[in-house]
């Protein structure tokens, strides 16, 4: 298989986000182990996460988190794996603070972001990162991408 990607959620909660992350790497046939951490409930179980992840073989973090949504900054911080944050909708923001809390790390310690609840692109953008290693994995990608046709005339 191409690759080893880490999917971590704060909260049961957010199964049905993650099962379509996890539809995309099957269909990939991308390695994915998927884990209920949270940065603020299980703070030592995420430290020894991340701490570990590299030598576990992960090429990237996929962290869902909503709410306040320190998931994927405190997993950013403890590694140096790519992660790719997926805000949770919900909340009486309806997810923005959670897109915010994601996409407003300090200086140093990046973390991507995608759309509230669009675990399927950061599937797709992980895919697309593991391609540059995993270049039978390209093929795939491609081929994904073609069925949306050139219809931008």
């Amino acid at each position: 298989m191409p690759g080893k990607v880490a999917i971590l959620m704060g909260s049961k909660s957010d199964i049905p986000l993650v099962e379509k992350a996890e539809e995309i790497f099957r269909q990939f046939e991308v390695a994915c182990e998927t884990h209920v951490l949270s940065a603020h409930r299980t703070p030592n179980k995420v430290r020894k996460f991340a701490l570990q992840a590299e030598q576990s073989g992960i090429d990237t973090i996929l962290a869902v988190a909503g709410l306040a949504a320190h998931l994927p900054g405190v997993l950013a911080s403890l590694t140096t794996i790519p992660v790719i944050g997926v805000p949770a909708g919900g909340g009486p923001l309806s997810g923005q603070d959670a897109l915010y809390s994601i996409v407003q790390m300090p200086p140093g310690i990046p973390v991507a972001s995608v759309g509230i609840g669009n675990a399927k692109n950061a599937a797709l953008y992980a895919a697309q990162m593991l391609a540059l290693k995993y270049p039978g994995l390209r093929d795939k990608v491609k081929s994904y991408r073609s069925q949306f046709g050139d219809d931008a005339d």
